[in-house]
């Protein structure tokens, strides 16, 4: 083959192909694409891959197809059709109609993000949320930040740089991702002081750390474990009392957080903000995106003195909350206050479904499918938030030849549907589809099954 047969870019940029291309993506980027196109080309002629030199029409094809890969986003929106309601790996917690209202209606032109409307001078970003904050909580003051782990970080380097914090050896957990609370530490500067053995720590064993000058103690709660059998610790109350004897302030990680009871949904009882706040802490650090039900921000409330020194941190520019995430956060803790958290925001109206309501979504599904089974089955919270914990459900349950490539399959609708298997079954659990995409979840398992094979060869029997 003769490579000088291969047309030059600049012949190329005459056909109307190209002129289309160039609209749609701009000159520089179409130009990027063709000559990538063409340099694959020649390799593939000098390896002998290739017999013929490619004509025109598939030259400019290719470079059509590689624009569109290289323009088109890799964040997408899923159905999420697993049964884990706060799925870490999709997003966590999906937000409120208010929500997305309050975020489409502060990013749509300008705000006053740091501008007092009263004086008309540079106000402080750090003032949204807050006062929502102090009302539903009782706390003195808060500042909002970009997530938990910021949260933590930032209130240990504002108070305990270079001073010891006293933490139990059983709270020394992993908190996903692999980020472990002790590399959390001592990226702050603290000095980590541990105490006790990993399933049992007494309060005699906090009494001997407070025998040197401490900073601060520090209870972090397994939100993502239980630990049970041999084991043996204080009531919070207790530590919080003997460290407020020796004049240490107590700071609580609640990780999840939340305001409202989840034993009354048929679940364990998870620590509230309230109930921290109530043991006499004086700094309580949650997170905005799980059990809160908002976007990802890490929140601390408590001592106003405390919040102070936090807020006057460089630290706290540099994990700061953008304007979306305090819109969306304010929408969201309205809905507490105004008592509809239940009605309004998706985790909590997915957790107070009950089984015979989300059987009749499934049985729908079926009718609508013609094929598929009911089965009982349980939804998990996730998110690193009530261990072990699950709530009854129902699935619909679909045989197929090959599980995982179906599921690959599903993964690749418009949008993306994510289901699980069990017993090579596929399952789909209405309990974490959102109302408005159950049509969307029907028509991808209709293509999926209906795609270039006919559903007899995929489905069984």
């Amino acid at each position: 083959m003769n490579l000088h047969e291969l047309p030059s870019v600049e012949h190329l940029l005459q056909t109307q192909l190209a002129a289309e291309l160039i609209a749609s993506y701009g000159r520089p980027t179409t130009i990027k694409a063709i000559r990538s196109v063409l340099d694959g080309i020649r390799e593939r002629v000098a390896t002998n891959e290739i017999p013929t030199i490619p004509n025109r029409q598939h030259i400019l094809d290719e470079a059509s197809s590689l624009l569109e890969s290289w323009t088109s986003p890799t964040l997408l929106p899923v159905i999420n059709a697993s049964g884990v309601i706060l799925h870490t790996n999709l997003g966590r917690a999906p937000l409120s109609n208010a929500a997305l209202k309050a975020i489409q209606a502060i990013s749509h032109g300008y705000s006053n993000l740091e501008f007092d409307l009263d004086t008309g001078k540079r106000g402080s970003r750090l003032l949204h949320a807050e006062e929502l904050l102090k009302r539903l909580t009782g706390a003195e003051a808060a500042i909002i930040v970009n997530n938990n782990a910021a949260a933590m970080l930032l209130g240990l380097a504002a108070l305990a740089r270079r001073k010891r914090v006293v933490i139990s050896r059983s709270q020394m957990v992993e908190i996903g991702g692999e980020f472990r609370i002790p590399d959390v530490m001592k990226q702050s500067g603290a000095k980590l002081i541990e105490v006790g053995a990993t399933n049992k720590v007494r309060l005699v064993d906090y009494e001997e750390a407070l025998e040197e000058p401490t900073a601060i103690l520090l209870h972090v709660h397994r939100s993502n474990f239980k630990m049970i059998g041999f084991t043996e610790e204080p009531e919070w109350k207790d530590i919080v009392t003997l460290a407020h004897s020796r004049g240490v302030p107590c700071v609580d990680d609640l990780g999840s957080g939340t305001l409202l009871e989840t034993a009354h949904y048929g679940l364990a009882h998870e620590p509230t903000i309230q109930e921290s706040l109530a043991n006499g802490v004086d700094l309580v650090c949650f997170s905005g995106d799980k059990l809160l039900g908002g976007p990802q921000a890490g929140i601390i409330i408590g001592k106003a003195e405390l919040i102070a020194v936090i807020k006057k941190h460089p630290l706290a520019r540099a994990l700061r909350a953008d304007k979306l995430c305090l819109a969306a956060l304010t929408a969201t803790l309205l809905h507490y206050l105004k008592d509809e958290a239940e009605r309004e925001i998706p985790v909590w109206r997915m957790m107070a479904l009950t089984p015979d309501q989300i059987r009749q979504t499934a049985k729908g599904w079926r009718e609508k499918l013609g094929l598929g089974e009911v089965v009982a089955g349980r939804s998990t919270i996730g998110g690193g938030s009530l261990p072990e914990e699950s709530l009854p459900t129902f699935l619909l349950a679909l045989d197929v030849k090959s599980p995982d490539k179906f599921l690959k399959e599903l993964r690749r609708q418009q949008p993306p549907i994510i289901a699980r298997t069990e017993k090579d079954r596929i399952l789909l659990d209405p309990r974490t589809v959102l109302p408005e995409e159950g049509g969307e979840l029907l028509a991808g398992l209709l293509n999926a099954l209906h795609g270039k094979k006919r559903t007899a060869d995929i489905i069984r029997g």
